[in-house]
């Protein structure tokens, strides 16, 4: 921060610490367009009610990475598609304090992210098979419903709704149709899950860890990791404005 702007004492009145509830309260709504900051956000709420110089640190972190991306939006395309695909991952234990799992998603339209999630755990999982299929579940809900609205557009998909999750045991047991004991304590998940799979109202697929996106959304990343998966969160420069892009004269939406 060797450019910024100097102040002429060393701490704000009233105490800045109690600025960052706000701050986090705007950035929170500003992930609704932004996947990208999703796991920063989510990570920085959690100590929203007891924030300390460290927290407070992360969160110009975050504001010096927005104004590095101010331009950045995604981009919903107008292009006809069939394809519903979906990715899930969970970072098994990720928090060392309580040892819950951080769980994250992205579903697109095509080529278009329209759902997208980041959040932490309320029970500590046992497994990471029994973390990823949480999220497996939560986002087969989402899919449901997205579907549903579709169908209700009169938008036929002819193409089942695909998720991605990079666990071998979790793609596993959403096709196996014997119960396994050591997944009792997520029944419920499993069943509703499985019967989907079963009537083939949609499909789980395993990928490589390598390849999932979502791990932009459960766990900080090094540079070149997170670059690699940015891309595919299909963020675009735009003009920064609320109406759309001017072209001929003439204003036009972004989708």
């Amino acid at each position: 921060m060797t450019d910024c702007k100097g102040v002429p004492t060393p701490m704000t009145s009233p105490c800045t610490f109690a600025d960052s509830r706000r701050v986090i309260g705007k950035l929170h709504y500003l992930s609704f367009t932004r996947p990208d900051i999703g796991f920063a956000v989510s990570k920085l709420s959690q100590f929203i009610h007891n924030p300390k110089v460290s927290h407070w640190k992360a969160i110009k972190c975050l504001l010096r990475y927005l104004k590095h991306t101010i331009t950045l939006g995604v981009q919903l395309s107008r292009e006809p598609t069939d394809r519903l695909p979906a990715y899930a991952d969970s970072d098994w234990a990720g928090n060392p304090q309580d040892r819950t799992s951080t769980t994250g998603y992205v579903v697109y339209l095509g080529n278009s992210p329209v759902f997208w999630s980041s959040k932490k755990q309320k029970s500590v999982s046992r497994s990471s098979t029994e973390a990823e299929y949480r999220v497996v579940a939560t986002v087969v809900s989402e899919v449901n419903w997205l579907t549903n609205l579709l169908r209700e557009l009169h938008k036929s998909m002819f193409a089942s709704p695909t998720i991605f999750c990079d666990n071998v045991s979790t793609t596993y047991s959403c096709a196996n149709p014997v119960f396994h004991n050591r997944m009792k304590h997520v029944a419920i998940d499993f069943h509703f899950v499985r019967e989907q799979v079963q009537h083939k109202a949609l499909e789980v697929r395993h990928l490589h860890s390598a390849d999932q996106v979502v791990d932009v959304l459960t766990k900080p990343l090094p540079r070149i990791a997170f670059q690699r998966h940015f891309h595919k969160l299909v963020l675009f420069q735009s003009p920064p404005t609320c109406e759309g892009v001017l072209r001929d004269n003439r204003c036009y939406p972004f989708v």
